[in-house]
Parts: C-alpha cells; structure tokens; sequence
C-alpha cells in the first residue's frame, strides 16, 4: 500500500492571514514530499474559508517548484464548474509545467451551498450525470479531434492544446461512493476514490465491496482503489485524546457546512456553540477514536494493515482538521518516521 497526503488551507478565525495559512500548507507538502510520500491531493471548493481551494491546477502548479518526487493530484475538480474541453486544457497545461507529475481526480461535488452560487438550481442528480458525460471526454481531448454531442456539452472536433506531457495523459480518479458510481468508474477505465469520512470499519469494507463488484464486471486491467481518510498519529494516549476532541470539532462544522442551513458572513459560518458541538452522537470523542484513522504509531499501524489486507492501493492521509500547524506537522512526522517503515 502506497501513502498520499491530501490537504487544504483552512481558515478558522478571520485574524489568520492567508499568506500564513499557505506557506504553513506548503510545509506539510514538503514534509510529505521529503517523507517519502508518492502523491499529494488537493481539491476544488468556493467560498468556503473552512476548505480554501478554488483552483487546484493553480495550487499544484506551485507545489511543483516546492517539491521533488511527489505526484500532484487534483482531489477532486468538481467536474460540473467545469467545461470539458477547459477541464481537458487546464490538466494538460499543469502536467507540462509539473513535468508530468499531475493526476486528474474527478468528482460531482458535494456542498450546496458551492452548486447555489456556481450553478443556481442544479442538484447532486444533476451535478452526478454531468460528471458522468465530462469525465469520459477528458481523454478523447487529450488524444485529439474529440467532437461531442450530450445531453449537456456539444462541440465540434477539438483538441487540448498543449498536449499532455504524460504518455495518454494524466491518471484520472473517480470519487465514488454507491454502487453506480463504483460501476461507472470501472468499466471507464478509470481509478476509484472512496471516502469513508466517519462512519468506520464498516463503510470501509462496504466500499471496497462495492469496487470488488464493479471489477468482477470489468473486462479490462484491475484499476487502483484508494481511501481518503482522517489521520492523527499521536505521541500519547492523552495526545490522541486531545485529536479527536479536534475531530469532534471539525465534523462538527463540516456537519454544518453541509447542511447549509446555517447564516455564512464573509465565507465564515456562524460559530457553534460548545453545546451544539458536544450534542451530535454521531461525532463523540470516543467514536471517533474507534472509526478514524487515528491512534499512536502502532494503532495507526494496526488499522492501515485492515485496510491493506482489504485490498487498498493507497491510503491518502487527510489532515485537514483545525488543528494547529504545528500539531499537523508533528503528527505527519511520526506516520513518515513510525508508521510508513511498516510498510517499506
């Protein structure tokens, strides 16, 4: 099993200057990138000062010139904000300014709160099947004189211009979570990113079924399965305890967003109250500790080896939490110095 760092800025309190937020998030990438990781992941989100990342080409780009060996992914462009043919062009220009270090992972998105003011009046139905037309499209631009004509994009022959820098293209991920879109992802050739967010061992042996199903269907080579999950290696017993209080918090708020029923100013949700982050059963310490991958460096050891033995190809440590940088960097130091050799 291969390792990945997925990672975003994120902004809790309006006194934290972006500039700080992003050269603290480039430091975790170089950790990860001289720690021996094989990719790093960053995603597509609008508005949202709780996961800052409007273009990901852009932030990959950057990351190019800070690091050596990673491969930069996008996890995930939220394919309907994207025209196929600049979605095509886009990847194509930053995998020949990388070096041809990029991977394409795609998505439908998720927060309603980003289709309302992207796409007014689209849903997750919507926002799924435009996924499912423009993900395929993606390599046909790239090989050259693709016309098209869908039930949502029609164009005549057209190419990516630059080329890809990679012999057919970049990788492309698909993220995937209920059967069809197993399905869709596999028999499109196509690499599958699951996310089991907190709901535990459960939802990560579903998931991997589901893809097992998908393959059996599937008349060509084996695609890649990788998991993004919520990871902490901590240095105690207590220290574990204190991350996923942490975690608590942060579902708390990713709740929130989600439900998009709470008043947002200037790209921030209202605060919660300690009262209504302590109410969720869903997001107690306890739990979280039990479903997330966190724990100290053999607990973490133990779950990654479940997970190994489950099939996963790569494991992609999430790290996005509203802990502190220097908690983040501490944790990602001991999963490369005390995790990552027991899989060597």
């Amino acid at each position: 099993m291969e390792f990945s760092l997925f990672a975003h800025m994120e902004r809790l309190t309006p006194d934290q200057s972006h500039q700080q937020l992003y050269d603290e998030f480039v430091g975790l990438c170089k950790t990860a990138d001289e720690g021996g990781f094989r990719a790093i992941w960053t995603g597509e989100h609008h508005g949202m000062e709780f996961t800052i990342a409007p273009n990901p080409f852009i932030t990959l780009v950057d990351l190019a010139h800070h690091t050596r060996n990673v491969r930069l992914g996008t996890g995930t462009v939220i394919a309907p904000f994207w025209h196929p043919i600049r979605l095509a062009g886009e990847a194509a220009m930053a995998d020949q300014i990388t070096g041809g270090r990029i991977e394409l992972g795609i998505a439908r998105g998720a927060y309603s709160f980003e289709y309302e003011r992207v796409m007014p009046g689209m849903d997750a139905w919507e926002a799924g099947q435009r996924m499912r037309e423009t993900a395929p499209l993606v390599p046909q631009i790239w090989q050259g004189d693709c016309a098209h004509q869908g039930e949502y994009y029609s164009f005549p022959e057209t190419t990516a211009v630059p080329s890809v820098r990679q012999d057919g293209g970049p990788p492309i991920w698909i993220a995937a979570r209920d059967p069809n879109s197993h399905e869709f992802g596999v028999q499109s050739g196509f690499n599958i990113q699951v996310t089991p967010l907190w709901q535990g061992m459960e939802e990560v042996e579903t998931l991997m079924s589901r893809f097992n199903s998908a393959c059996a269907t599937h008349a060509g080579p084996r695609p890649k399965i990788m998991m993004l999950h919520h990871t902490y290696v901590g240095a105690d017993a207590d220290d574990v305890a204190t991350a996923a209080r942490s975690f608590q918090r942060y579902y708390s708020y990713f709740s929130a967003w989600f439900q998009n029923q709470r008043p947002i100013r200037k790209g921030m949700i209202d605060p919660l109250t300690e009262e209504e982050i302590t109410a969720n059963p869903m997001f107690q310490p306890d739990t979280l500790m039990r479903d997330l991958t966190i724990g100290t460096a053999q607990q973490v050891i133990d779950k990654l080896k479940r997970y190994e033995d489950l099939g996963y190809d790569e494991f992609a440590f999430w790290i996005d939490s509203g802990m502190s940088f220097e908690r983040k960097r501490q944790s990602l130091q001991r999963f490369i110095d005390d995790v990552m050799p027991a899989f060597a």
